[in-house]
């Protein structure tokens, strides 16, 4: 499998563990130092991180719409476009960027940031 495809795939795995509270997922593919960026400012650690997830998505539905690989040896940047409806039925759209890098020949996430668009 390609670098590319297999980020393609990491990124796939991503939003459905988000959508499944999947804590599990993110504790094999988050690094330890992870850092989350969220839409409103706050930064949250690995542990935050986790601890939100299994709360659930808080969204009933994510739409990935679009999502770009861009590759820098040891280093890729995903960024990502979809659209979420929440569980009163509204809806709004999301862009995100995460930051893998490879170690030890298993890419891993370092960095999420996400922002309402």
């Amino acid at each position: 499998m390609t670098d590319q495809a297999a980020l393609t795939d990491l990124n796939r795995q991503y939003v459905d563990a988000f959508m499944n509270a999947d804590v599990e997922w993110y504790r094999e593919h988050l690094t330890d130092d992870f850092v989350c960026i969220e839409s409103n400012g706050s930064v949250l650690d690995k542990s935050q991180f986790l601890n939100q997830t299994a709360a659930g998505p808080g969204v009933k539905s994510y739409e990935l719409e679009d999502a770009r690989v861009r590759l820098f040896d040891d280093v890729a940047l995903v960024h990502g476009f979809g659209t979420f409806t929440r569980f009163d039925g509204t809806t709004g759209k999301s862009r995100y960027t995460d930051v893998y890098a490879r170690l030890d020949g298993t890419w891993r996430a370092i960095s999420a940031q996400i922002t309402h668009a």
